[in-house]
């Protein structure tokens, strides 16, 4: 019987994050007015077994200022949308949100740039093959 219970509460844990991303995704493009919010988009969450802590990962569009502002200003809106999200997902407690950065974006689209360079250098050396050191024929 303990292991059923733990799996209801993996569950529940599942519900209450896809809830998170849902409900504070929502939040963020309808109801939180403040400019410095810029481009965010949440990423995932991760909820504690008892459902009182939760981690929300953002992804910010934007350099690093902007990724600071928002997140400031994301860390001065938790309250409201801690309760908001309770009010909306019905629960008795609302989980302590903690806003984390999600790196995983950034470094992917850095990725994609470099192979975009890695590409596009390839490219130039077959229409150019004496850029690459290539065109060492000898004519005679």
């Amino acid at each position: 019987m303990e292991s059923g219970a733990r799996a209801m509460s993996t569950i529940r844990q599942e519900q209450i994050q896809n809830r998170l991303i849902e409900e504070i995704s929502g939040m963020l493009r309808r109801d939180l007015k403040d400019p410095r919010l810029g481009f965010i988009t949440v990423t995932s969450a991760e909820i504690s077994r008892d459902l009182r802590n939760a981690q929300v990962y953002v992804s910010v569009f934007g350099d690093e200022d902007q990724r600071k502002n928002s997140m400031a200003a994301l860390q001065r809106a938790t309250g409201k949308i801690r309760g908001e999200f309770a009010r909306r997902a019905h629960l008795r407690f609302a989980p302590e949100i903690i806003f984390r950065f999600d790196e995983g974006i950034a470094k992917g689209a850095r990725i994609f740039e470099l192979l975009n360079e890695i590409k596009t250098e390839s490219m130039s050396n077959e229409i150019n093959p004496e850029a690459s050191g290539g065109g060492d024929l000898q004519s005679e």
